[in-house]
C-alpha cells in the first residue's frame, strides 16, 4: 500500500510573478527524486508518493506550512491504495492510490476544501475528513510566523522549545506562544489519531 497526494497552488494565475513554482520545487525537493516520486506539473499541479502511508497526512500539513509562510496555500487530496504501474514520472504512475487521490482532487475545489483523504471506505474517510475539516479551520488561516514554526517543528521533531527558539532566532516564551496560536499539540494529535487509524486499515 502506499499514499499520493495530488495537489494545487490556489490562486497561482492571479500571482504575477513565477517564482513560486521554483519555491514549490524547494518544498518538495526533501521528498524524495523528481519526476518519480514527485512533480510539478501544468505549472500550478503537483504529485507526491509517500510510500508508508502514515507520513501521508504529516507531509501533506508540512507542505502547507512552507506555504503559508510565502503567504500562499494548496488544495490537496491524499490518495490511499495500491500502486500497479510504476512510470519514471509519478504523474504517468498508475494504481488505486493514484485515481483514489485523482478523483478526490476534482473534488475540491466544489467542496471548498483545501485538504482530503481517501481511502475507499466510506466510513473510514467520513470520519477523518471531518477531523481534517475541523483542523483546517485553524490551518488555512495560519500566519506567515505560525506556519514558521510549524515547518521548524515538524522537520525537527526531537529539539526542545529553547533549540527551536535558535533555529527561528526567538526565544523560549515566542516559541511557546507561537505554538498555541498555531495550535500545534492539535495537529501532533490528530497526526497520531490519523497513524493509528491507517495502521490499522492497512492491516486489516
Amino acid at each position: 500500500m502506499t499514499s499520493v497526494i495530488t495537489g494545487d497552488i490556489i490562486g497561482s494565475r492571479q500571482q504575477k510573478s513565477e517564482h513560486w513554482v521554483e519555491d514549490l520545487k524547494k518544498i518538495l525537493a526533501p521528498f524524495g527524486k523528481t519526476p518519480n516520486q514527485w512533480e510539478v506539473y501544468r505549472g500550478d499541479e503537483f504529485q507526491i508518493e509517500v510510500s508508508n502511508p502514515e507520513d501521508a497526512l504529516l507531509v501533506a500539513i508540512l507542505v502547507k506550512a512552507h506555504l503559508r509562510t510565502i503567504k500562499s496555500d494548496a488544495r490537496m487530496s491524499i490518495g490511499f491504495g495500491d500502486k500497479t504501474h510504476n512510470a519514471e514520472r509519478i504523474s504517468e504512475s498508475n494504481g488505486s492510490a493514484f485515481i483514489n487521490s485523482g478523483e478526490l482532487f476534482e473534488t475540491l475545489k466544489k467542496q471548498k476544501v483545501t485538504l482530503a483523504m481517501r481511502t475507499g471506505d466510506l466510513d473510514f474517510d467520513e470520519k477523518l475528513n471531518i477531523m481534517l475539516q475541523l483542523a483546517l479551520t485553524f490551518m488555512d488561516n495560519w500566519l506567515v510566523q505560525s506556519a514558521e514554526f510549524v515547518a521548524v517543528a515538524i522537520e525537527n521533531p526531537k529539539l526542545s522549545q529553547d533549540e527551536l527558539g535558535q533555529k527561528l532566532g526567538i526565544n523560549q516564551a515566542a516559541v511557546s506562544r507561537r505554538q498555541k496560536r498555531a495550535q500545534f499539540d492539535l495537529v501532533l494529535n490528530l497526526d497520531r489519531y490519523f497513524r493509528k487509524q491507517i495502521k490499522q486499515f492497512t492491516a486489516s
